[in-house]
């Protein structure tokens, strides 16, 4: 839980949320949207890294290295996308008839650098060896303690609750 970490506040009377302190001192608020969902706006705040593009990562590296990890992704993804441990070896051992690509395009070992770090991993391979699994779903039936008012006034309520983890900090996310 995110409390595990870092230090939560949460002040009803200013409305402002829940106030997650960082240890480097910066804050993150999360405010409960109109439907109660809490929510991070981070709209203008550049403190918020959520994504690593492949821009970002091609500046790292010269265009030869850019153009070669292009390259061994491209066969990599015509010979049906191998995990990349196959494929290294698929290049080390001749398999693959007139390869253009070397060990070294896939894995530099002065710099460990491979097409994964710039490109990303395979879409295609995460897409096809990943398999879905269903959760569990947990089904309560209507409590018979509930006064007939309440039941009355609110009929059927359903509640909703999903763990999301952003940056490997789990949160609670519930709709009814």
């Amino acid at each position: 839980m995110c409390k595990r970490k870092h230090k939560v506040t949460y002040d009803s009377s200013q409305g402002t949320g829940f106030v997650v302190h960082k240890a480097d001192g910066t804050c993150c608020v999360f405010m409960l949207s109109t439907k109660g969902l809490l929510f991070s706006d981070v709209k203008g705040n550049t403190a918020h890294v959520l994504i690593n593009t492949v821009d970002k990562n091609k500046s790292k590296y010269t265009g030869k290295q850019y153009s070669d990890a292009h390259k061994a992704r491209l066969i990599q993804d015509i010979i049906s996308r191998p995990s990349m441990m196959d494929y290294i070896k698929y290049v080390e051992n001749d398999l693959i008839p007139n390869c253009p690509i070397t060990k070294d395009d896939i894995v530099h070992a002065e710099d460990s650098v491979h097409a994964e770090d710039i490109l990303g991993p395979n879409l295609g391979n995460l897409k096809g060896k990943t398999t879905q699994r269903t959760p569990k779903m947990l089904v309560l039936n209507t409590l018979d303690y509930l006064p007939n008012v309440m039941l009355k006034e609110h009929g059927d309520i359903t509640i909703a609750i999903d763990v999301m983890y952003i940056n490997k900090i789990p949160f609670m996310m519930t709709t009814s």
